[in-house]
């Protein structure tokens, strides 16, 4: 009895082991030699460290999560600073390596990992094309006003909303050309959640079964019976 005992006690050791590492965070941040590292993800809309690791010159950084379905974490860099980095990435069971420097450590990451991780970079590079002439806007907006021109303005607000238009559109679309990634309904929540009902709806019916009950599936699915009532 007591052998069985202690193999059980092993086998539930093992266990827990084996589930606190789904995810495996392996980073290297060029010119880093001191300071915290923290993997972190949202929890009912709370951010929280599910692993950290302080850094006084190693270069070898490895975190680790439990992870029942993709996900996006995020890997914050606590310089001994006021100054906090994030980079986010969408993360699978498994190992993910993300290469950096201190220097510039949110856009020189390269981050390799999940197929998860690739449909979304697809979606972002069309995103950060529309949020650079934003910036733009914003700044052709701020001149023409102080130059009193009203038709300029008019003119820089009819392409803001036509910017608004076309980035809701591409999101839905790309949402459905991409059902069978978690990163859709992960979209419907994060990027048009204010969106038409009918729109968020569409894209919640057309996910593949395991998509649908991955936690992003059965949050928009959660979200949409909520807005109903």
């Amino acid at each position: 009895m007591k052998k069985i005992a202690l193999l059980l006690i092993a086998i539930s050791i093992i266990a827990c082991g084996n589930k606190q590492n789904d995810l495996t965070v392996k980073a290297h941040i060029k010119g880093l030699q001191k300071g915290t590292v923290y993997l972190k993800k949202i929890e009912d809309t709370t951010l929280v460290t599910v692993d950290s690791m302080a850094i006084n010159g190693q270069t070898n950084i490895e975190l680790y999560s439990a992870l029942d379905t993709p996900e996006v974490f995020y890997l914050y860099l606590d310089k001994n600073s006021l100054k906090k980095d994030a980079i986010a990435f969408f993360a699978d069971k498994g190992v993910t390596e993300i290469n950096t420097t201190l220097k510039n450590f949110i856009f020189d990451a390269e981050i390799k990992g999940s197929e998860q991780q690739k449909v979304w970079e697809k979606y972002q590079k069309y995103i950060s094309i529309t949020n650079n002439r934003n910036l733009d806007l914003i700044k052709e907006s701020f001149e023409a006003r102080k130059a009193g021109d009203t038709s300029k303005l008019k003119a820089i607000e009819k392409e803001q909303n036509n910017a608004i238009k076309r980035k809701y559109l591409y999101t839905v679309n790309f949402a459905l050309n991409n059902k069978d990634s978690e990163v859709a309904p992960y979209l419907a929540l994060s990027e048009i959640y204010n969106a038409k009902l009918e729109l968020l709806d569409t894209i919640n019916k057309s996910l593949t079964p395991k998509v649908k009950a991955s936690k992003y599936g059965v949050q928009l699915d959660e979200f949409i019976k909520s807005i109903e009532q």
